[in-house]
């Protein structure tokens, strides 16, 4: 395997350069020794196996309706990667970050739901969430001192930000799966950095520079690590975010399930993403700046999933529901924020925001 294995709990002084020189060649690094317990890996192996065994039924009535995925359950065979011609073959779960009553952040990030059969999933999950979010800051800080930033560049670009921790499961091949159809279609992040714990289990490819696809295939217990499309666009491509993919596995392996849990570390919403001046070379024009909540929606949009309506006072659209969401049989509410005009009348709708992540 060609990209870097290095450890985090070497001085990070000594493996940046590593590190940084693998996510510019190839957009991924293997990562061992990174501080999530392994204990508290293996409670979420088995919780995330328990939730997916559970009825279909049952499944499905976390799927929030018009929530994009955003948080809860996706049902197999929902997803597709763009330019993709068939869906790919997996169920997920999202969890997001929770943030109090009346943060400044609040509109950009839906209420978690927990599904009640299983106790101690919210527990396991929101502490897995904590444990992801240190590893990633210990990576990004590696990442300031390989583009010679302040060691603490990143912290306050990704305080509260919009992360998401994905629960995949990819059920044994169907006999009559679509034609082309595989475990993840070819793909690029669209977020700052993805950390990937399960990728041990055969299937997941990166595309080099040459064309090539290249098998990633950490140890047991480490993360594979890669650039999203957010970090790429800060540092003008200097690290890359790489296509990818998760193939189906041929001959015995393709009658098991695979699991593993990506988290999908954010920016904050309104960080502006503006190329760093150290990596833009004499007559390189980088991309403009933009906030990470804007780039996100720009990114959806192009794979179908975002929808953001503006509604002015006394103007609707037919399209939205007016008033409260209505809630499905679980109390789950659907992820639309609404925000109401000041002193116009509790009732006026001004803005009907909706978001997906």
């Amino acid at each position: 395997m060609p990209v870097a294995s290095i450890s985090l709990a070497r001085p990070l002084e000594e493996i940046s350069d590593e590190l940084g020189r693998s996510f510019g060649e190839y957009g991924f690094a293997v990562v061992r020794d990174h501080g999530i317990p392994q204990d508290l890996i293996d409670q979420a192996e088995d919780m995330a196996k328990a939730f997916f065994a559970l009825p279909e039924e049952v499944k499905r009535g976390y799927h929030i309706p018009g929530g994009g995925g955003a948080r809860g359950y996706t049902a197999f065979g929902t997803e597709i990667a763009k330019d993709a011609k068939v869906h790919d073959l997996k169920e997920f779960w999202h969890v997001g970050r929770t943030l109090p009553a009346g943060h400044r952040l609040a509109a950009f990030m839906a209420p978690n739901v927990w599904p009640a059969e299983l106790p101690g999933f919210r527990e396991t999950f929101e502490q897995l969430y904590l444990e992801f979010e240190k590893a990633g800051g210990r990576i990004l800080t590696a990442i300031a001192m390989h583009l010679g930033l302040a060691p603490d560049y990143f912290v306050d670009t990704v305080k509260d930000g919009n992360s998401v921790m994905r629960l995949l499961h990819y059920p044994p091949l169907p006999a009559d799966a679509p034609e082309g159809a595989i475990r993840a279609a070819a793909h690029g992040d669209i977020n700052t950095i993805t950390l990937l714990l399960g990728a041990e289990e055969a299937g997941l490819q990166l595309l080099n520079k040459q064309g090539e696809w290249l098998n990633v295939s950490p140890p047991k217990g480490a993360l594979a690590v890669n650039i999203g499309d957010m970090l790429d666009r800060l540092t003008n491509s200097r690290l890359r975010s790489t296509t990818h993919r998760v193939v189906n596995p041929s001959s015995e392996r393709a009658r098991h399930s695979r699991y593993s849990m990506p988290f999908f570390l954010h920016f904050r919403p309104d960080f502006l993403i503006e190329a760093l001046p150290q990596c833009v070379a004499p007559g390189e024009v980088p991309q403009p700046p933009i906030t990470a909540h804007e780039f996100l929606q720009k990114r959806l949009r192009e794979i179908g999933l975002a929808c953001v309506a503006l509604i002015g006072p006394n103007r609707f659209a037919d399209s939205v529901p007016r008033g409260p969401a209505n809630r499905n049989e679980r109390g789950v509410t659907p992820l639309y924020v609404l925000q109401r005009s000041n002193g116009c009348g509790g009732n006026q709708l001004t803005r009907l925001l909706v978001f997906f992540l």
